[in-house]
């Protein structure tokens, strides 16, 4: 693999609703992109061969020399052995030799990353957290992923693992995981748990303008609705954020003590609910926390968007090129 100029890589971000391929050169300039489906409902090999195709169209519409592909996956994964070992919305893939497979179908090398590792790597290299060495990276949305950088190096643990921020139990008998935890932060703080909170509440006797706002059918409350209701002045809706940014504060909190970081980035669905959320995450953590582990520390919205996975695989092939040429310097 070679980083210069003239370098273009194949970026993948895999999730289990949408394929996402980019062909970009180093800076992050896409020169194409593609969006499908993800077959989910046909199991693990279709989702397979359509990720292979995926890539195979965009590499070809491109008309670009490609050095190599980075994907973002799910997790949990091993980066270095290049296996998906478990990934939940990707029905039938456990111990997928992702990386061998595709280097055997495609041609090129290719290097593989849990997606919220590297939408942290991201916000460091292109977005929020440029310039820092120490940086939290959460997404909260359907579920709560995470990413630490710790001295400038991506935190990945002896077999990929690490960094599951979301699953950090914050209440000992709180509500089950599917990660068969009790009391994770994603459990509390992740946009289903806002709108369960927020059934629960109106269910409780509460009075809500989310009931006409949701046809009366509860169910279909969701975190957006939430937002929208508590962005209208509405008071259950209000204090389910309140809640749920103290949770997630909890958690921010052993998270400065065990990190010591300069920035944390707060990204996904649920942090565009802006002052909702960051005010009562950060009254929470000045309330918890001696004054020397926040004082210096930014909290603030992740910059990316949705291109953030993307953006992502770019800085895992950019952090490997680099490691590349500083074992290359130090010989």
């Amino acid at each position: 693999m070679s980083a210069d100029a003239d370098t273009y890589v194949a970026l993948v971000d895999l999730g289990g609703s949408q394929i996402r391929v980019a062909i970009s050169d180093l800076e992050g300039h896409f020169a194409v992109r593609i969006s499908r489906p993800t077959p989910s409902r046909e199991g693990g090999e279709a989702i397979l061969e359509a990720l292979i195709t995926a890539i195979q169209d965009t590499i070809s519409t491109a008309r670009v020399p490609v050095a190599a592909i980075a994907i973002a996956a799910p997790g949990p994964l091993d980066p270095r052995r290049g296996i998906v070992a478990r990934a939940p919305n990707l029905p039938g893939w456990t111990d997928v030799p992702l990386v061998h497979i595709m280097e055997e179908r495609l041609g090129l090398p290719t290097l593989l990353g849990n997606d919220a590792n590297l939408a942290a790597l991201a916000e460091r290299e292109f977005g929020a957290a440029r310039g820092h060495q120490d940086v939290i990276y959460l997404t909260i949305s359907t579920g709560i992923g995470g990413g630490v950088i710790t001295d400038g190096v991506l935190l990945v643990g002896s077999h990929g693992y690490a960094a599951e921020l979301g699953h950090n139990s914050i209440m000992a008998d709180g509500p089950l995981c599917a990660c068969g935890n009790r009391g994770c932060v994603e459990t509390l703080a992740s946009g289903p748990a806002i709108a369960r909170q927020a059934r629960e509440a109106i269910a409780a006797g509460g009075v809500s303008q989310l009931v006409g706002m949701c046809g009366g059918d509860l169910s279909a409350i969701t975190a957006k609705l939430v937002t929208e209701a508590a962005e209208q002045g509405d008071e259950l809706a209000r204090q389910v954020f309140r809640k749920a940014g103290e949770y997630l504060g909890v958690a921010i909190t052993n998270f400065l003590y065990t990190f010591d970081p300069t920035i944390v980035v707060l990204g996904g669905g649920v942090s565009k609910a802006g002052p909702l959320l960051f005010e009562p995450v950060l009254a929470t953590v000045q309330a918890r926390i001696p004054r020397a582990y926040w004082e210096h520390v930014r909290i603030v919205p992740a910059a990316l968007g949705d291109d953030v996975s993307l953006m992502g695989a770019l800085a895992l092939y950019l952090s490997q090129e680099r490691a590349r040429a500083a074992t290359r310097y130090t010989k």
